[in-house]
């Protein structure tokens, strides 16, 4: 079991820093390979690479797979406060991005401010390890089917089969992860003896995660809409017709 401690400020802000520059130059460089392709494809590349990135540092900072989300309201480990400072710096650059693409949406916009403050937070009190890196799992298994979905647009590839399975394929994947396991983890982290900054922005995002939950059914409702062949005509109107 790897050994708590604190780290100092500087420390912390030195990775976020780092991390920032990290996403930006990725970006950077995903225009410069694709040049033909829109900001929206790179960014989206980027979101994926940190998607990808979170997942696996979550999983690794998990100490025993037997209670993963445990202890609670504990001293955040080395290895979470780096898993957190490399989303916080991706949450700024994203922030920044969709500005500077003038993509400002109000519910875009409260995800970013709600996640920024509370990984901040926790970075700052250096506790809640273990429900932000499980919050952090949750919210980012989803995100490469979300954005391999606008992937596949900008490629050409819309109204086939493959578009469908994504989309049902992400719609599930969001589901289960933020609408099963994320009251679960909003419950613990605001029951749990945490800072009330914490509490509230755990159930900010489970807010936000509900309001895009109903908007992605209205989706998937809309997609299998299309899916349904139409009723062929009768043969007395077929009749009627000739």
């Amino acid at each position: 079991m790897e050994e708590s401690g604190a780290i100092s400020g500087g420390t912390v802000v030195s990775w976020v820093a780092s991390g920032a520059v990290l996403w930006s130059t990725a970006f950077v460089l995903v225009r410069a390979f694709f040049p033909k392709r829109s900001y929206d494809f790179c960014n989206r590349a980027v979101s994926t690479m940190h998607a990808v990135a979170a997942v696996c540092l979550a999983c690794l900072s998990v100490d025993d797979w037997s209670r993963p989300v445990s202890p609670l309201a504990a001293a955040s480990s080395p290895r979470q406060m780096r898993a957190l400072a490399l989303t916080l710096s991706y949450m700024v650059y994203d922030a920044a991005c969709c500005h500077l693409n003038g993509d400002v949406r109000l519910d875009n916009t409260v995800h970013h401010l709600v996640s920024i403050v509370g990984i901040g937070a926790g970075l700052a009190y250096q506790r809640c390890g273990t429900e932000m890196v499980a919050t952090l799992f949750v919210t980012e298994i989803s995100s490469p089917l979300l954005h391999l979905r606008e992937i596949l647009k900008e490629f050409g590839v819309t109204d086939t089969d493959l578009n469908l399975l994504v989309d049902v394929l992400f719609a599930v994947t969001f589901s289960v992860a933020r609408m099963g396991f994320g009251p679960y983890l909003t419950y613990v982290t605001v029951t749990a003896d945490n800072p009330i900054l914490i509490k509230a922005m755990a159930s900010g995002l489970q807010l936000v995660s509900a309001y895009w939950f109903l908007r992605i059914l209205r989706m998937v409702r809309y997609k299998l809409g299309k899916k349904k062949p139409s009723p062929s005509p009768s043969p007395a109107g077929k009749a009627a017709a000739s």
